[in-house]
């Protein structure tokens, strides 16, 4: 009985598309650090774009088929953030001004991994992604797709993609501050 449960609890559609998106991540980054024509930058770009699909459809078969499982909660942002991770420094060895969007990339995701372990131990959590956060994923996935497929785009749309991306991630940093500690925190007891 235990095992049959294991086995529902890991082995969903949903849960094999995250791993999917995990295992593109090393052919991700061999094909782009080895890239030196734009069919290999296309191939790339077609990698991240498979991957942002089955992020999406994984999403939607989990809810539509309830096969919203407590693996697939930590599966799909670690395949989520894993991916942003490799991207953005990827293209912060090629784009030297990318490296404050990796950097407060990487202070956002710590906080938020403290904060909620923090939470966690009070018997408190989110209860999900908030909005800004979705709309900060989309906004990087896009402007990291778009750095991917056209590697000859001009410093200036490059400059300005960084300052895009690092607004967002600001804006998203503040309100996950504001969601786990603010005077109006969104963290609730885990057994409701």
């Amino acid at each position: 009985m235990l095992i049959k449960n294991w086995r529902k609890e890991i082995f969903t559609i949903p849960n094999l598309l995250s791993l999917f998106r995990l295992l593109l991540i090393p052919v991700y980054v061999n094909i782009y650090l080895n890239a030196d024509n734009s069919v290999d930058y296309y191939k790339a770009g077609l990698i991240l774009a498979a991957s942002c699909m089955t992020d999406m459809i994984d999403g939607k078969i989990a809810r539509h088929f309830n096969m919203i499982t407590t693996v697939g909660k930590v599966l799909d942002p670690l395949a989520d953030k894993m991916t942003q991770l490799t991207v953005t420094i990827c293209l912060s060895l090629r784009y030297e001004v990318l490296r404050p969007v990796l950097i407060l990339f990487l202070v956002k995701e710590i906080f938020q991994l403290v904060a909620a372990l923090m939470n966690l131990r009070k018997g408190k959590a989110l209860d999900g992604a908030l909005m800004v956060g979705k709309v900060c994923t989309t906004v990087l996935f896009l402007s990291l797709i778009l750095l991917v497929l056209f590697p000859n785009i001009p410093m200036d749309v490059v400059n300005a993609i960084a300052i895009i991306d690092c607004s967002f991630l600001a804006v998203t940093f503040v309100d996950y501050i504001r969601a786990f500690f603010g005077k109006n925190a969104k963290v609730h007891d885990i057994d409701q």
